[in-house]
């Protein structure tokens, strides 16, 4: 037994089955048809199998968070099987569904991970670590705000980002899942793979950018139509193909680790793209796009002693830029390798990128961390094994 939904603006098959707490296997066995085409459509009717859920009363004093702690379910979950309760304004007698839940943690890691995703988690890390800072450091070209995070209160300031490529949004999740992970450790005094996070807080000052692309990660994983703004340079863009999976640059076609003013004419001449498309062309000169523009802002406005770019994938480390990386660039990078079991690379014939033109600015550690293995974009499946490898690289990152 089903009953209808009609798709709405910004939905994909993982939010619909979010929604209504189940699996996305779940729905696409009562909507066969949805695995002929990649991206749902405004307007699309999409058959919701009909489960049998628990429900609760609401009584005086209820809250959300109350109730998600008493039935250990998280938050998320809470909020998606009820999209039309009120978290502030809950009335006495409401009743409301109980989803079978995955337990009591806020980002969750078996779904496709985007911007609506990452801006509900904010939220909610937000709200439940009230020690954790968040800023705006610039806006995309469709004008979609690009937040970074802190966590810790040290001098020593660290940077880590994800998602300069649109297919690579899973680094969004690897850093999220980080996030949280390291809030609740410091929130309850743990320690987190066996490290003293109370310390690490107290010495450093980790800034967080989870989503540099947030206009290429929307376009990778709902596709477009006609009403978009660049709608019909897309599709010419993309030779004429509504498959977007393989899409890496921002909206306007500029593949923004080719953005940075390090010799950026050698990496544009090398790529040999002459113009807008789903990766490698360099834009029409270096910083050319807001989304490098703010990441180039940002990072001029702090004092970074290392960053560290999170891509996909070979389970690679890059530490290297055209020898002006400094001396210890090279041990930093064996400890980071031990780690997580990936490989340390000497990187040569590339050049342009977020963390060239951090060590040619600036003489600090940079890295280039390529998670996972497989063909972009990786497979949700990968996930708990990316984290396990990834998180150590995190960790390390915040003593080096």
């Amino acid at each position: 037994m089903t009953f209808p939904y009609v798709v709405r603006r910004g939905d994909t098959i993982h939010r619909v089955a979010r929604r209504y707490g189940m699996n996305v296997t779940a729905l696409y066995g009562a909507n066969p048809h949805l695995k002929e085409r990649s991206y749902l459509y405004p307007g699309q009717v999409v058959h919701i199998p009909v489960r049998t859920t628990s429900r609760y009363v609401i009584q005086a004093g209820d809250t959300l968070w109350d109730l998600a702690l008493r039935f250990n379910i998280s938050l998320a979950e809470l909020q998606a099987a009820n999209p039309d309760a009120d978290p502030r304004r809950l009335r006495i007698g409401q009743s409301i569904v109980l989803p079978v839940s995955n337990g009591l943690t806020i980002v969750e890691t078996d779904v496709e991970y985007g911007y609506a995703e990452l801006l509900d988690d904010l939220d909610r890390l937000l709200d439940t670590y009230p020690f954790l800072e968040m800023i705006v450091v610039g806006q995309s070209v469709l004008g979609k705000d690009i937040p970074a995070v802190r966590i810790g209160t040290g001098p020593r300031e660290v940077h880590y980002n994800g998602a300069f490529h649109a297919n690579e949004w899973i680094t969004s999740l690897l850093l999220m899942k980080f996030i949280e992970d390291y809030a609740a450790a410091y929130a309850g005094r743990k320690p987190l793979r066996n490290r003293a996070m109370t310390e690490l807080y107290e010495q450093t000052s980790l800034w967080v950018v989870p989503m540099v692309n947030p206009d290429g990660v929307e376009l990778v994983q709902q596709g477009v139509t006609p009403g978009h703004p660049y709608y019909e340079e897309l599709l010419r863009w993309n030779y004429d193909s509504q498959q977007f999976s393989r899409w890496k640059a921002n909206i306007r076609g500029v593949d923004l680790n080719d953005q940075f003013p390090a010799h950026w004419e050698a990496e544009r001449d090398r790529r040999e793209v002459p113009g807008p498309g789903p990766r490698d062309y360099a834009g029409p000169a270096p910083l050319s796009e807001p989304e490098a523009q703010a990441m180039e802002a940002f990072t001029r406005a702090h004092s970074f002693r290392l960053v560290m770019a999170f891509h996909t994938q070979g389970r690679e480390i890059y530490w290297n830029y055209r020898g002006q990386e400094p001396p210890e660039a090279e041990e930093a990078a064996r400890r980071l390798a031990k780690a997580s079991g990936y490989r340390a690379v000497k990187l040569t014939g590339s050049d342009a990128g977020y963390k060239d033109w951090f060590i040619q600015e600036f003489g600090r550690l940079g890295f280039t961390i390529e998670a996972g293995i497989g063909i972009n974009p990786l497979p949700i499946e990968q996930f708990p094994q990316m984290y396990d490898e990834a998180i150590g690289i995190m960790l390390e990152g915040l003593k080096l």
